[in-house]
């Protein structure tokens, strides 16, 4: 990686590039938007012109507070989407006009984890910020906090955000918050020190990650931020992990923060999403061959390996696939509801097209459609 350009060249390459930025980087002690930290990052964003940036977005249940007389961060869902439906206007607004100083538009994209792993909603996705990029936008992207439920969350814009880099291609991602790397141990504790570069999970090995922020406003804590480094750099996409205030040395390649580098290469479009952002809605328990044509074969799953079903669900929902005993092997998008499968089961799908109809000869889940979960 270390050449004539310097020590993070993966860094000063990236053209096309997702930011991440946190509440706590975003507000003020009393939990408002802070406009000049706002303006602070835009100024540094909108200085690389021959970058295209993607900026991931927290902020917005924060930023509601204030306006709906709220003290601190609901615990209930249905305050904290009324508070994010209030904020993420006032967020989008903050952002306008700050890029607008620089004559840059920016254009709001809400994202739920549906839209990361159903093939339409994906392609879709892909589609609207890759034209806002085209079109010289900055795409601005949140949960959908006003609609999501506990059970289609992301659960933290960490893990947002290295999924939308997976989805838009970025050559880098910058997570940004109130920390200023990875440290060995607790960094307030004397005699630790940051990590500057993890080259695989063996670096990590002794590491103890703490949680929480400092700040109390947002979700994610160095574990989530780690975890999202870990899934990106997987998906062959290296990270700089530091504080919003040293911004813009992360876009200038400087040895700021704690540097992840790629350990994978990118993979097939949505099987990350597949892996990562979806809830299993249901599960499948597979008899002995079926979990052995799927696992060493990468062969689809046909009705005739299927011993038992479980959950609710309709036909395009992830599901869990499962040996028999009960170990999740596969995760996939399914063909049939629920209700469905218990008449297919154990039976060919020549016999079911005969007797059904053509719409039943395929597959439960095709392999395309299908990611294995390692252990």
């Amino acid at each position: 990686m270390a050449g004539a350009k310097g020590a993070r060249q993966d860094v000063t390459d990236a053209r096309r590039i997702v930011v991440k930025i946190g509440s706590s980087s975003l507000t003020t002690a009393a939990g408002g938007l802070d406009a000049d930290r706002v303006d602070a990052l835009v100024d540094v964003l909108a200085k690389h012109q021959d970058k295209e940036i993607v900026l991931v977005s927290s902020g917005a249940i924060a930023a509601g507070l204030a306006p709906l007389g709220l003290e601190r961060r609901p615990r209930d869902l249905a305050r904290q989407q009324a508070a994010a439906s209030v904020g993420q206007g006032l967020l989008v607004a903050r952002y306008t006009a700050s890029f607008a100083r620089y004559g840059r538009r920016v254009g709001q994209v809400l994202l739920t984890s549906d839209d990361t792993s159903r093939r339409a909603h994906y392609r879709n996705a892909y589609r609207t910020l890759d034209q806002l990029l085209a079109m010289g936008a900055v795409p601005i992207v949140n949960e959908n906090d006003t609609v999501a439920t506990d059970e289609i969350r992301f659960g933290d814009n960490d893990r947002l955000a290295a999924l939308v880099a997976h989805l838009v291609r970025a050559d880098l991602l910058i997570l940004l918050s109130d920390v200023d790397g990875l440290y060995d141990g607790d960094p307030s504790l004397p005699g630790t020190s940051r990590i500057a570069e993890v080259r695989g999970p063996e670096d990590l090995e002794g590491v103890s990650i703490g949680s929480a922020g400092k700040s109390g406003v947002g979700t994610g804590g160095m574990v989530t931020k780690v975890e999202a480094a870990r899934i990106a750099a997987a998906a062959g996409t290296p990270v700089v992990l530091t504080s919003a205030v040293h911004a813009a040395d992360a876009l200038a390649g400087a040895p700021t923060g704690t540097h992840f580098l790629r350990t994978g290469r990118r993979s097939a479009d949505r099987l990350l999403w597949l892996a990562h952002a979806s809830t299993p809605q249901g599960a499948l328990v597979l008899d002995d061959g079926a979990v052995q044509a799927v696992v060493d074969r990468h062969s689809s799953l046909l009705p005739a390996g299927i011993a038992s079903v479980e959950g609710e669900f309709s036909a395009g929902d992830p599901v869990e696939l499962r040996d028999g005993g009960g170990r999740a092997v596969a995760r996939g998008l399914v063909n049939f509801d629920a209700r469905e499968i218990p008449r297919l089961m154990g039976r060919s799908t020549r016999d079911l097209a005969r007797e059904l109809g053509p719409a039943y000869e395929r597959e439960v889940v095709h392999r395309d459609d299908l990611v294995l979960l390692h252990h």
